[in-house]
């Protein structure tokens, strides 16, 4: 077996989701089984280069792990020819100009969602890639979820008929920072930050819909901020000026109707942090991360409406388990060795910058429709 390197860049690792999924669980994970098997005699070899602005963090991540490069200088880093590959996990706000950057300096990019800030800046970052020549692609991390997949078999298999509607529930209750730290950073609160539910989920929506069920053709939102005043890192009382909840309806091109509410102020009383229900003339799905249940019309029982009397039975109960059939890696890696041969054998790959900037266009929508009071048409795009 022959071995190829191919040195990635990873800015924004220190970050949670950033270190454990995309630097541990995917390229870390990958080099741990000997590297990426691309199946003609070679094996791709991430060699990881961190980026960042603090460099103790990023010294203690080097360290633990055993990465030999570091460095607080982006620009340095970009320059270099032996980087082929750049990744970005930071902050919204930082990511278009790092972008930008990077498919300057000629380097393929991989990337975190929200691709931009706004509409026209993720349009540009795709006609840019798409000028430059180089490869491109935006996590879509949900896809490749087993409860998902198990959904995807089904809707394959044309188990639901003809599918009518899609519910989804996400969220779940992050505490204040007063007396309980907080799950998520403060500037997911502040919007001048670039913080918010809606700039942060329904990029996913917007993925999940159009490759499940169909593009999203009009969205109708309405956001809140329910919770008004949180607590900081260091225990210090800030506004929260971003939306913490939302609550979306959208038609999708074929007729689908999906209706989808997105809170960081709910407590969780479901399976899973997510779910969705798929009803469909044949059979409905509720699916979750990794589970996913069904009930066919076939053996759909036959519920009456009678509130004098208590349920004598368990509507959960009446619901099959989905069995995997197979064995499901991690989402984060699997997409990422997707588009490691999408650079390495130019291997077809579907979610590139465009697909990434569909999903800022429905976040920047979905708050247009709030701030409006009314639905709104979700234009297609291309460039």
């Amino acid at each position: 077996m022959t071995r190829k390197t191919v040195r990635i860049a990873m800015n924004g690792v220190t970050g949670r989701m950033g270190y454990r999924q995309h630097l541990v669980r995917s390229l870390l994970a990958l080099r741990e089984q000997g590297g990426l098997d691309l199946g003609d005699g070679t094996e791709l070899w991430p060699e990881i280069v961190l980026v960042g602005r603090r460099e103790h963090a990023l010294r203690t991540i080097a360290a633990r792990h055993g990465l030999e490069h570091w460095s607080t200088d982006l620009d340095a880093v970009l320059a270099d020819p032996a980087v082929g590959i750049y990744f970005d996990a930071q902050v919204t706000s930082a990511r278009e100009e790092a972008l930008r950057k990077a498919i300057a300096a000629g380097k393929h990019v991989y990337t975190e969602k929200p691709t931009a800030t706004g509409l026209a800046g993720a349009l540009e970052l795709a006609r840019l890639a798409q000028a430059a020549g180089i490869k491109h692609g935006v996590v879509q991390d949900k896809l490749f979820l087993p409860g998902l997949l198990k959904l995807k078999r089904l809707i394959d298999g044309g188990f639901f008929g003809r599918i009518l509607s899609v519910r989804g529930e996400f969220g779940y209750w992050v505490f204040e920072g007063d007396w309980q730290d907080a799950q998520r950073p403060s500037w997911n609160y502040r919007a001048q930050d670039g913080g918010g539910i809606v700039v942060d989920m329904f990029p996913h929506w917007e993925y999940v819909l159009h490759e499940l069920f169909g593009r999203v053709t009009s969205v109708q939102a309405l956001t809140a901020t329910h919770i008004p005043q949180r607590w900081d890192e260091r225990h210090k009382p800030y506004d929260a000026t971003a939306d913490d909840a939302a609550y979306g309806v959208f038609q999708l091109e074929g007729g689908v109707v999906a209706q989808i509410n997105s809170s960081w102020a709910v407590r969780v009383n479901r399976d899973e942090l997510v779910e969705f229900q798929v009803d469909g003339t044949e059979g409905s799905a509720v699916a979750g991360l990794r589970n996913c249940r069904i009930q066919h019309r076939g053996s759909t029982p036959k519920p009456v409406w009678n509130p004098d009397l208590p349920a004598a039975h368990s509507f959960r109960d009446q619901w099959q388990e989905v069995p995997d059939n197979r064995d499901f890696d991690n989402g984060f890696k699997v997409q990422w060795e997707l588009f490691l041969r999408h650079v390495a054998l130019d291997e077809p790959y579907q979610w590139d910058l465009l697909a990434g900037a569909r999903g800022v266009q429905l976040a920047e929508l979905g708050l247009a429709s709030s701030a409006e009071g009314r639905r709104l048409d979700v234009p297609e795009l291309s460039l």
